[in-house]
């Protein structure tokens, strides 16, 4: 018999559940106090983009050796997440799983976003501050959004497993190779691959919308998870072409710096974080 790490139906629906549960507990007990009041959001372009991902390469550089020892955390989940699902009978979750990164990048960025604010501020800057974060008066507000998108990574790994089930399942597969000569030379497969992709990008562009500027906002202002969400969808809103192509960028940094087995990631991530934080300071005043 395969080993297996549970039904990826079961655990997608218990993650899901959970997330949500303590996101709203520790909802109740943060932001009574925080300014409600929308900030100002400011019109960019795609001009700010290249200037936030200039800068944010910059602060990479400045930061390069704490950022590097902070950020080796994602490479080694990515392949402790590979390693469980080809030793298990789930691979059809493997690109779900790996794809998932996109939707809780902004929460594990919390960090990045904290070092270009304090050089900002002219503060000294490196890696401790990770630690410093959680223990921060605002860590409840980041740690309630970042269930939601822990919440929302739970719902894409349902969806997709049900996907799977519905198209070439509900059997797994027998190995990753079955799985991808199913996936590109069947009709079933081209079905799972087509659906697949529309139902992610639906994903992706709920967690742009809500979190494009709302981490950095929360690590910045005395504000609540909703206001900080309702000024990322505003954001989202007055400048859908350049969050669009934010979105777009993003998605094609991560990918390659999946390539080879996710050490890309020390560099696009910390160059993403740092841009975000920029991004930020382009779009609310």
């Amino acid at each position: 018999m395969p080993r297996t790490i549970g039904n990826p139906l079961s655990w997608s629906a218990a993650a899901l559940a959970s997330a949500f549960g303590h996101a709203a507990r520790v909802a109740e007990n943060i932001g009574t106090h925080a300014d409600t009041r929308p900030p100002e959001v400011q019109t960019i372009t795609l001009g700010h983009l290249r200037a936030a991902l200039r800068r944010g390469a910059e602060d990479m550089g400045r930061f390069r050796t704490d950022v590097v020892f902070a950020c080796l955390i994602y490479p080694v989940i990515g392949i402790m997440l590979v390693a469980l699902a080809l030793r298990g009978n789930v691979a059809q979750m493997l690109f779900p799983v790996l794809s998932g990164f996109a939707l809780i990048g902004p929460v594990a960025s919390v960090g990045l976003y904290e070092m270009s604010r304090r050089h900002e501020m002219g503060q000294p800057a490196g890696w401790n501050v990770f630690g410093e974060v959680a223990g921060s008066p605002r860590f409840g507000s980041i740690l309630a959004l970042g269930l939601i998108l822990v919440g929302v990574l739970g719902a894409w790994l349902l969806a997709a497993n049900v996907i799977y089930a519905l198209t070439l399942g509900p059997e797994p597969p027998a190995s990753m190779m079955a799985l991808l000569d199913a996936a590109l030379t069947t009709p079933a497969g081209w079905a799972m691959i087509v659906i697949g992709f529309g139902v992610g990008f639906l994903f992706a562009a709920f967690v742009l919308a809500i979190s494009v500027v709302s981490f950095p906002m929360l690590l910045d202002r005395d504000v609540g998870v909703a206001t900080a969400m309702a000024t990322s969808l505003q954001v989202a809103r007055r400048n859908s072409v350049p969050v669009a192509a934010w979105g777009l960028i993003v998605a094609v940094l991560l990918a390659v710096g999946s390539l080879p087995l996710l050490i890309g990631l020390l560099v696009v991530m910390p160059i993403l974080g740092h841009a975000t934080w920029h991004l930020y300071r382009a779009a609310v005043r």
